[in-house]
């Protein structure tokens, strides 16, 4: 398995929400990142998902966890396309509208530390990718608007280490969201085919160390668990 050299990026936000997968509807974050969440993030400035992958090292908490509670005014309803009536293919916000609380995490900024995962069908260097992805940081280009979890709340970013120091504190955040798709595969849309995988996650001095997706410590679909 070829991989990059390690990328480090800081990134931070106004907001964050890092959803537990059974708190969809009343949202409730994590109090860290959760790697899939991460990888998305990375993803949004840099991807090719047929020649690699993100696979996420170390999330580094610089700031204090801090939650913060309110509410949204949310659409119920998902906006499809009629082919036969393209008129009809829109939501009546004031009919479909509902009211939302959300926990979410305030004023967040993260050290993380990647490396990109390259696929068999990958002709070129580790190094040519990793210069793509430094290039588009520092230019601050991407994809689509990168976010911390959800779309409403954005994500900024710079190349390196902003010489801030981790949070003085641990965590024991049991078992936790490691990735909802197979990092294996390359389908991407609605040819992806979604699988639950989770990690026991610890944080340390504010530092997490997050395994490789390929480790026995990642629990997938089918996986025997043992017990202690």
């Amino acid at each position: 398995m070829r991989t990059t050299a390690p990328v480090v990026i800081t990134v931070w936000g106004d907001f964050a929400c890092w959803t537990k997968p059974e708190c969809k509807v009343e949202r409730l974050s994590y109090p860290v990142p959760t790697p899939s969440g991460i990888r998305g993030l990375l993803a949004s400035i840099y991807s090719k998902p047929a020649e690699f992958y993100w696979q996420v090292k170390e999330i580094e908490v610089l700031k204090p966890i801090r939650f913060i509670t309110f509410k949204r005014n949310e659409v119920k309803g998902k906006l499809s396309y009629n082919k036969s009536n393209p008129a009809k293919s829109c939501i009546c916000i004031e009919d479909d509208r509902t009211q939302r609380q959300s926990v979410v995490l305030q004023d967040v900024c993260y050290r993380i530390t990647a490396e990109m995962v390259l696929r068999p069908e990958f002709g070129g260097t580790p190094q040519q990718l990793f210069n793509q992805f430094e290039r588009r940081v520092k230019r601050g280009q991407n994809f689509v608007q990168p976010s911390m979890g959800t779309r409403e709340f954005p994500a900024y970013y710079e190349w390196g280490t902003t010489g801030e120091s981790p949070i003085d504190e641990n965590m024991d955040l049991g078992l936790m969201l490691y990735d909802v798709f197979d990092l294996n595969e390359w389908k991407v849309g609605k040819k992806a085919n979604p699988s639950v995988s989770l990690y026991r996650a610890k944080m340390e001095k504010g530092v997490i160390q997050v395994p490789p997706y390929d480790s026995e410590l990642v629990l997938k679909p089918g996986k025997v668990v043992r017990k202690c």
